[in-house]
Parts: structure tokens; sequence; C-alpha cells
């Protein structure tokens, strides 16, 4: 496959994720055609963008950007015709993803990339159907894509090296934090970080233990805040004191035997599911989504400043 710059980029699905991605490349300057066969998919795609681009403007855009930038266009052969990388935000269904993935294969030009942000598929399940599989990876992101430097990008079993390098060296100009994953597993690997919090703080509020505030507070106020800065390892390493790990290790390491955690989710029951929803309720009552979203967003921007300039490796000119 010819090594190509990456110029013209599309997006196909235009929900929460698609939205993120259009925000980031247009921030980066590009030219992005976005496609959706959903009803209302282009008002709801603009109106999204522009409650996003004043953060998108304080994080920082790149010389030229521009909200004009963003074309839409309903028929997907002609919306991915010309695109040097196609990022696609399908439904999270096998059926679905893999129908659409053959399809925009067959449209796409010959050195195209075709990006998945599946959170959990397997790329080498989703390349199947296409006839020329070597050039489908996985770009898994994290909302809101715009802000969060975090992608994941895996590559299936027919998915060639070269595809892999180039899409690691156009995630890293668009400032982002590429990371490949070298073995491909379902969830790949900072989802199943979260999903094995998830699932405990589920048992926590399930056992009535405690409330889905108290759940969040408990992780706010303590690992959140060293995690934001170090990750578990190194927050342990520092935990043995001089000795690091190794000292930490000898101490607690018998205690992994304990039965502190469940690991297997509990049954979503409808007692549960109106448990975590009414506490999620009850937590932002008087504070509107839009209002809890500008929060986060401005948080975002100002945490990964602290993250630069505490933890050098941070920046973004650094790779993982």
């Amino acid at each position: 496959m010819e090594n190509q710059s990456i110029k013209q980029v599309t997006v196909v699905g235009t929900g929460v994720i698609g939205v993120g991605w259009i925000g980031r490349f247009l921030a980066q300057g590009y030219d992005v055609i976005a496609t959706d066969i959903a009803e209302n998919a282009e008002e709801r795609m603009r109106a999204a963008i522009d409650k996003a681009w004043p953060a998108i403007e304080k994080h920082g855009v790149a010389p030229g950007a521009s909200k004009e930038k963003l074309t839409f266009e309903p028929d997907l052969a002609k919306a991915v015709a010309n695109a040097d990388l196609i990022q696609e935000n399908a439904p999270e269904r096998e059926d679905i993803k893999r129908k659409l993935l053959a399809e925009i294969d067959k449209y796409a030009k010959p050195n195209a990339i075709i990006a998945s942000s599946t959170s959990g598929l397997m790329p080498s399940t989703l390349q199947s159907d296409c006839a020329n599989p070597e050039r489908v990876i996985v770009a898994h992101p994290f909302n809101p894509v715009y802000l969060v430097p975090l992608v994941e990008l895996v590559g299936g079993q027919a998915t060639s090296a070269e595809v892999i390098e180039r899409a690691e060296q156009f995630y890293h100009s668009i400032k982002m934090k590429p990371l490949v994953v070298r073995t491909e597993i379902e969830g790949h690997i900072a989802d199943r970080l979260m999903e094995a919090v998830w699932r405990e703080a589920l048992h926590l509020v399930n056992d009535g233990v405690a409330t889905t505030e108290e759940v969040d507070a408990a992780i706010v106020y303590g690992p959140g805040l060293r995690w934001a800065l170090m990750g578990p390892f190194l927050t342990l390493h520092l935990a043995g004191g001089e000795q690091g790990m190794r000292h930490m290790l000898a101490q607690f390491g018998p205690a992994l035997k304990l039965p502190w955690t469940k690991l297997v989710a509990p049954e979503l029951t409808e007692e549960l599911s109106e448990s975590v929803i009414n506490g999620c309720e009850q937590q932002t009552t008087g504070h509107s989504i839009a209002e809890l979203e500008q929060r986060r967003d401005e948080f975002l921007i100002e945490l990964q400043q602290l993250l630069e300039k505490y933890w050098p490796g941070a920046n973004l000119n650094g790779k993982i």
C-alpha cells in the first residue's frame, strides 16, 4: 500500500463519538466530510459542534481551523470516495459494523485507512467481510474525543503493519496519544480497566453498601486524583516507599487472594437499574446535561495543562 499523507477525512456516523471525532479533526484544520443515515442527522451534528466549539477553541486549534470546513454528504459512497482516512462510528453491534465496514471498503480508494471506533469488538472480526482487510483497524477514542487524547490502535490478523504505522503517525499529528495494542482482545485495554471498576461499583450499589454519589466520591477524592497523574502501577510503586513495587508486592501481595471484589457483574435487574438511574438523577438535580458537559470540558482542559506541567511525558509531542 502506497504511503501517503492524510489530507481528507470522512466520519461515518455522527452520534456522540462521531461528533467528537469531527471536532478533533476540524480543530486540527482538516476538511471533514460526515455522513449518517439517521433522520435529521446533519442538524443534530451541527448543533453539537456549535456547542462543543468554545471548548475546542479554548483547548487550542490549528491555523485555519474552522467549523465551515465541515460538509455533510448523505450518500456513503460519495462521502468516502476521496477520503484518506475513514472513521467509522456505527452502533456497537457486530452485524451492523461488519456490513458497514465492508460497504466502506467497497467504495473507498485503495490507499485509504478504514478505522473503527469500536469500544469492544476485535478488528479481525470487523474486517472479515472486507475485500481489503489489510487496511482496516480499530482506532478507539474516549469521550469527549475533541479533548481526551488517548486513542487505542488495534490491528486484526489481516491488518498490515504499514497501516498501523501510518495510523499511529496520523493520530499523533492531530494531538492525540495513540496507544498501539499489540494483541487484540475484547475491550482493548482502557475499557477493560474501566469495566472492572464499573462492575464493582454496580455491586456496591446493588448490595446497599453505597449510593452512586458515594461511589463517585470514593473515586473523585481518592484514587481518581492519583490515577490522573500516574495510573495504577506507578501509584502503587510509590506506595511501596523507597523500595517501590518490590516492597508493595511483598507487603500487600497476599491481600490479592482475599475476596474483596466480585469480578463477575451483577444481574442488571429492574431494581438495580432504578437505583443507579435515580442516584445519578439525584446527583445532578438542578444541573442540565449541557451544563455538566461544559464543566467537564473546562476541567479536562485545565487538567491536561496540569498533567503536562507535572509529568513531562504527557506532552503531546511525546509518544506513549
